[in-house]
């Protein structure tokens, strides 16, 4: 899958996605599943949408989600990528991203690793194994993380590539971590994470191999 958000498209998005306060309006992208961290009715924390050649999350509350394509694979040696851009300054750092190595994520068991960024200019690397989240990069600022500019937006693409030992997390084309394998769960499903009260685009999309 592979996805190209025009700069025009973009303005016209920032146009016409509603602010943070309107959030709700659940999942409306077609091929797109979801799942909440908290449970609840993802009608009343968010609004996932197909805009443009690209998604659009808003969130709100327990607005923490994960979205994915089922047919989204990555496994062995592969490349994974998405661009996002956060439309505007959120009441505090929360945090978007993509995972990969997905498995259950309708189940106790989900399992995930996640590649998060958030304002600040710092990005986390975690993996979830049903309710637990052991930390693989703790929150770490680095220069290749676009921060918000003054109209409090910032745009990013991340990337992970794999190979048999390493799995290598790059931000705007500069890698920021490499991990052993062993150390991320990396075969399997792949898709987006956002937090709560926040509103970004994510464009570019190339989540399988």
């Amino acid at each position: 899958m592979r996805k190209v958000l025009t700069a025009a498209a973009v303005a016209m998005a920032v146009l016409t996605v509603p602010l943070l306060a309107g959030a709700q309006g659940g999942n409306e992208a077609p091929g797109w599943e979801h799942r909440l961290d908290f449970g609840g009715d993802v009608n009343d924390v968010l609004h996932f949408r197909s805009m443009g050649d690209g998604v659009h999350a808003t969130t709100t509350g327990a607005g923490f989600a994960i979205f994915w394509q089922p047919e989204s694979m990555a496994d062995g040696n592969f490349s994974i990528s998405a661009t996002f851009t956060q439309m505007e300054r959120s009441g505090h750092a929360n945090a978007y991203g993509m995972f990969f190595g997905g498995a259950d994520l309708d189940g106790d068991g989900q399992r995930y690793t996640y590649f998060m960024l958030r304002q600040g200019g710092e990005f986390l690397i975690r993996k979830r194994m049903g309710e637990e989240l052991p930390i693989v990069v703790a929150w770490n600022a680095h220069d290749a993380v676009n921060d918000l500019d003054a109209n409090g937006s910032s745009t990013n693409t991340l990337t992970v590539e794999a190979d048999d030992d390493m799995v290598r997390f790059l931000v705007n084309g500069t890698e920021v971590s490499s991990q052993p394998r062993s150390a991320v769960d990396a075969d399997g499903v792949t898709g987006l994470r956002v937090t709560h009260m926040l509103n970004v685009h994510v464009s570019d999309l190339n989540l399988s191999n």
